[in-house]
Protein backbone atom coordinates (compact mmCIF):
# COMPACT_ATOMS: atom_id res chain seq x y z
CA UNK A 1 0.00 0.00 0.00
CA UNK A 2 1.18 3.02 -0.97
CA UNK A 3 -0.08 7.07 0.38
CA UNK A 4 -0.28 8.96 -2.67
CA UNK A 5 -1.16 12.87 -3.28
CA UNK A 6 -2.05 14.48 -6.45
CA UNK A 7 -1.57 18.33 -6.21
CA UNK A 8 -3.82 20.00 -8.71
CA UNK A 9 -4.66 23.81 -9.87
CA UNK A 10 -7.96 24.16 -10.23
CA UNK A 11 -11.66 21.52 -9.71
CA UNK A 12 -11.65 18.67 -12.61
CA UNK A 13 -7.88 18.95 -13.29
CA UNK A 14 -7.79 15.73 -11.20
CA UNK A 15 -9.91 13.93 -13.10
CA UNK A 16 -8.55 15.25 -16.62
CA UNK A 17 -5.40 14.67 -16.36
CA UNK A 18 -5.48 11.21 -13.91
CA UNK A 19 -8.62 10.13 -13.27
CA UNK A 20 -8.35 6.37 -14.62
CA UNK A 21 -4.93 6.04 -12.94
CA UNK A 22 -6.06 6.80 -9.54
CA UNK A 23 -9.28 4.88 -10.05
CA UNK A 24 -6.50 2.31 -10.80
CA UNK A 25 -4.14 3.19 -7.46
CA UNK A 26 -7.59 2.92 -5.50
CA UNK A 27 -8.38 -0.22 -6.46
CA UNK A 28 -4.76 -1.69 -5.70
CA UNK A 29 -5.40 -0.58 -2.00
CA UNK A 30 -3.44 2.59 -2.09
CA UNK A 31 -4.38 5.69 -0.46
CA UNK A 32 -4.72 8.58 -2.47
CA UNK A 33 -5.59 12.74 -1.19
CA UNK A 34 -5.90 15.55 -3.40
CA UNK A 35 -5.11 18.90 -2.66
CA UNK A 36 -6.58 21.46 -5.41
CA UNK A 37 -4.80 24.55 -4.96
CA UNK A 38 -7.11 27.29 -7.13
CA UNK A 39 -11.05 28.27 -6.14
CA UNK A 40 -12.19 27.71 -9.86
CA UNK A 41 -14.53 29.70 -11.79
CA UNK A 42 -13.22 33.32 -9.85
CA UNK A 43 -11.33 34.14 -13.64
CA UNK A 44 -14.52 34.43 -15.21
CA UNK A 45 -15.61 37.46 -14.54
CA UNK A 46 -14.30 40.78 -14.82
CA UNK A 47 -13.51 40.44 -11.45
CA UNK A 48 -13.46 37.49 -8.28
CA UNK A 49 -16.68 39.77 -6.83
CA UNK A 50 -18.39 39.49 -10.28
CA UNK A 51 -18.84 35.39 -9.47
CA UNK A 52 -21.21 34.47 -6.71
CA UNK A 53 -20.09 32.31 -3.82
CA UNK A 54 -23.13 29.48 -4.36
CA UNK A 55 -21.31 29.35 -7.84
CA UNK A 56 -17.97 28.08 -6.39
CA UNK A 57 -20.07 26.40 -3.86
CA UNK A 58 -21.71 24.20 -6.04
CA UNK A 59 -18.50 23.66 -8.09
CA UNK A 60 -16.60 22.38 -5.06
CA UNK A 61 -19.53 19.77 -4.43
CA UNK A 62 -19.36 18.91 -7.72
CA UNK A 63 -15.36 17.59 -7.06
CA UNK A 64 -16.69 15.95 -3.95
CA UNK A 65 -19.21 14.08 -6.03
CA UNK A 66 -16.69 13.75 -8.65
CA UNK A 67 -14.10 11.90 -5.61
CA UNK A 68 -16.40 9.39 -4.15
CA UNK A 69 -16.32 7.82 -7.60
CA UNK A 70 -12.46 7.89 -7.74
CA UNK A 71 -12.03 7.07 -4.92
CA UNK A 72 -10.34 9.73 -3.29
CA UNK A 73 -10.06 9.56 0.65
CA UNK A 74 -9.52 13.33 0.94
CA UNK A 75 -9.88 16.62 -1.30
CA UNK A 76 -8.56 19.44 0.53
CA UNK A 77 -9.19 22.76 -1.30
CA UNK A 78 -6.62 25.65 -0.66
CA UNK A 79 -8.86 28.41 -2.22
CA UNK A 80 -5.83 30.60 -3.70
CA UNK A 81 -7.78 33.02 -6.23
CA UNK A 82 -8.34 31.24 -10.07
CA UNK A 83 -5.93 31.71 -12.50
CA UNK A 84 -3.81 34.06 -10.56
CA UNK A 85 -1.54 32.31 -8.82
CA UNK A 86 1.24 34.90 -10.67
CA UNK A 87 -0.40 37.06 -8.08
CA UNK A 88 1.00 35.39 -4.86
CA UNK A 89 4.37 34.57 -3.59
CA UNK A 90 5.26 30.90 -4.75
CA UNK A 91 6.29 30.92 -0.73
CA UNK A 92 2.78 30.89 0.18
CA UNK A 93 1.94 27.97 -2.43
CA UNK A 94 5.08 25.72 -1.24
CA UNK A 95 4.11 25.98 2.09
CA UNK A 96 0.81 25.07 1.54
CA UNK A 97 1.95 22.08 0.17
CA UNK A 98 4.89 21.54 2.32
CA UNK A 99 2.04 21.19 5.03
CA UNK A 100 -0.19 18.94 3.35
CA UNK A 101 2.91 16.61 2.56
CA UNK A 102 4.31 16.81 6.72
CA UNK A 103 0.42 15.64 7.43
CA UNK A 104 -0.15 12.65 4.37
CA UNK A 105 3.90 11.47 3.82
CA UNK A 106 2.88 10.46 0.04
CA UNK A 107 5.45 8.11 -1.17
CA UNK A 108 4.28 9.75 -4.75
CA UNK A 109 3.06 12.63 -6.75
CA UNK A 110 1.23 13.65 -9.39
CA UNK A 111 0.85 17.52 -10.53
CA UNK A 112 0.55 19.62 -13.59
CA UNK A 113 3.22 19.46 -16.74
CA UNK A 114 5.60 22.59 -16.20
CA UNK A 115 5.12 23.10 -19.83
CA UNK A 116 1.80 24.05 -19.56
CA UNK A 117 -0.21 27.14 -20.78
CA UNK A 118 -2.18 27.93 -17.85
CA UNK A 119 -0.31 30.09 -15.56
CA UNK A 120 -1.65 27.97 -12.20
CA UNK A 121 -0.32 24.90 -13.72
CA UNK A 122 2.89 26.09 -13.86
CA UNK A 123 2.97 27.79 -10.58
CA UNK A 124 1.42 24.59 -9.05
CA UNK A 125 4.40 22.51 -10.92
CA UNK A 126 6.77 25.18 -9.15
CA UNK A 127 5.58 24.98 -5.83
CA UNK A 128 5.30 20.98 -5.73
CA UNK A 129 9.23 20.70 -6.69
CA UNK A 130 10.63 23.40 -4.10
CA UNK A 131 7.95 21.33 -1.40
CA UNK A 132 9.57 18.26 -2.71
CA UNK A 133 13.07 19.03 -1.83
CA UNK A 134 15.42 15.89 -1.54
CA UNK A 135 16.57 16.92 1.73
CA UNK A 136 17.12 15.32 5.28
CA UNK A 137 14.52 12.30 5.88
CA UNK A 138 12.44 13.21 2.69
CA UNK A 139 9.27 11.06 1.88
CA UNK A 140 8.13 11.45 -1.54
CA UNK A 141 10.36 9.54 -3.95
CA UNK A 142 8.48 9.60 -7.25
CA UNK A 143 7.16 12.86 -8.83
CA UNK A 144 5.00 12.23 -11.77
CA UNK A 145 3.56 15.23 -14.62
CA UNK A 146 0.40 14.56 -15.65
CA UNK A 147 -1.19 16.25 -19.18
CA UNK A 148 -4.32 18.22 -18.37
CA UNK A 149 -6.49 18.63 -21.67
CA UNK A 150 -7.42 22.59 -22.64
CA UNK A 151 -3.84 23.35 -21.44
CA UNK A 152 -0.99 21.35 -22.30
CA UNK A 153 -1.16 20.66 -25.67
CA UNK A 154 -2.51 24.09 -26.67
CA UNK A 155 0.86 25.52 -25.42
CA UNK A 156 2.30 26.08 -28.92
CA UNK A 157 6.07 26.20 -27.72
CA UNK A 158 8.65 23.66 -29.22
CA UNK A 159 11.86 22.83 -27.88
CA UNK A 160 12.22 21.49 -23.61
CA UNK A 161 8.75 22.32 -22.73
CA UNK A 162 6.72 20.36 -24.64
CA UNK A 163 5.08 17.04 -23.15
CA UNK A 164 7.22 14.02 -22.87
CA UNK A 165 5.85 11.16 -21.89
CA UNK A 166 7.47 8.35 -20.55
CA UNK A 167 5.02 6.68 -18.23
CA UNK A 168 1.95 5.08 -19.92
CA UNK A 169 -0.92 3.41 -17.53
CA UNK A 170 -3.32 1.17 -18.85
CA UNK A 171 -6.51 2.48 -17.86
CA UNK A 172 -9.26 0.18 -19.96
CA UNK A 173 -10.57 -1.01 -16.59
CA UNK A 174 -11.52 2.37 -15.15
CA UNK A 175 -12.38 4.81 -17.70
CA UNK A 176 -15.23 4.69 -17.31
CA UNK A 177 -14.77 5.73 -13.88
CA UNK A 178 -12.73 8.95 -15.18
CA UNK A 179 -15.50 9.46 -17.83
CA UNK A 180 -18.48 8.89 -14.85
CA UNK A 181 -16.83 11.56 -12.56
CA UNK A 182 -15.92 13.90 -15.00
CA UNK A 183 -19.87 13.78 -15.93
CA UNK A 184 -20.12 15.25 -12.06
CA UNK A 185 -18.41 18.38 -13.06
CA UNK A 186 -21.80 20.39 -14.99
CA UNK A 187 -19.76 23.58 -15.23
CA UNK A 188 -16.51 22.47 -16.63
CA UNK A 189 -17.83 19.65 -18.89
CA UNK A 190 -18.00 20.88 -22.87
CA UNK A 191 -19.50 20.00 -26.32
CA UNK A 192 -17.04 17.56 -28.30
CA UNK A 193 -14.46 18.53 -29.87
CA UNK A 194 -13.40 20.62 -26.77
CA UNK A 195 -10.88 18.86 -25.18
CA UNK A 196 -12.97 18.81 -21.61
CA UNK A 197 -15.98 16.94 -23.45
CA UNK A 198 -16.36 13.22 -22.50
CA UNK A 199 -15.73 12.12 -26.20
CA UNK A 200 -12.13 13.70 -26.21
CA UNK A 201 -11.54 12.44 -23.37
CA UNK A 202 -12.00 9.21 -24.39
CA UNK A 203 -10.30 9.95 -28.05
CA UNK A 204 -7.30 11.09 -25.98
CA UNK A 205 -6.66 7.71 -23.77
CA UNK A 206 -7.32 5.74 -27.42
CA UNK A 207 -4.29 7.99 -28.93
CA UNK A 208 -2.18 7.34 -26.23
CA UNK A 209 -3.24 3.67 -26.13
CA UNK A 210 -1.91 3.47 -29.66
CA UNK A 211 1.55 4.77 -28.73
CA UNK A 212 2.12 1.05 -26.70
CA UNK A 213 -0.23 -0.98 -28.08
CA UNK A 214 -2.75 -0.95 -25.76
CA UNK A 215 -6.95 0.29 -25.67
CA UNK A 216 -7.04 2.81 -23.39
CA UNK A 217 -3.91 4.93 -21.82
CA UNK A 218 -3.55 7.87 -19.30
CA UNK A 219 0.40 9.09 -19.41
CA UNK A 220 2.84 11.16 -17.65
CA UNK A 221 6.44 12.49 -17.47
CA UNK A 222 8.30 11.34 -14.80
CA UNK A 223 10.31 14.11 -12.97
CA UNK A 224 12.19 12.32 -9.96
CA UNK A 225 12.04 8.50 -8.84
CA UNK A 226 14.48 7.34 -5.82
CA UNK A 227 14.21 3.57 -5.08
Amino acid sequence: MKNILVVAAHPDDEILGLGGTIKKHVDDGDLVDCIILGEGMTSRGKNRKEVEQSSVDKLHNDTMKSAKIIGFRNVYFSKFPDNRFDSIDLLDIVKDIERHIEKIKPDIIYTHHYGDLNIDHKKTFDAVITACRPARDYCVKEIYCFETPSSTEWNLKYGTDTFKPNIFVDVKDTLKDKLDAMACYETELEEYPHPRSLEALKIIASRWGTVVGRKYVEAFELIRKVD
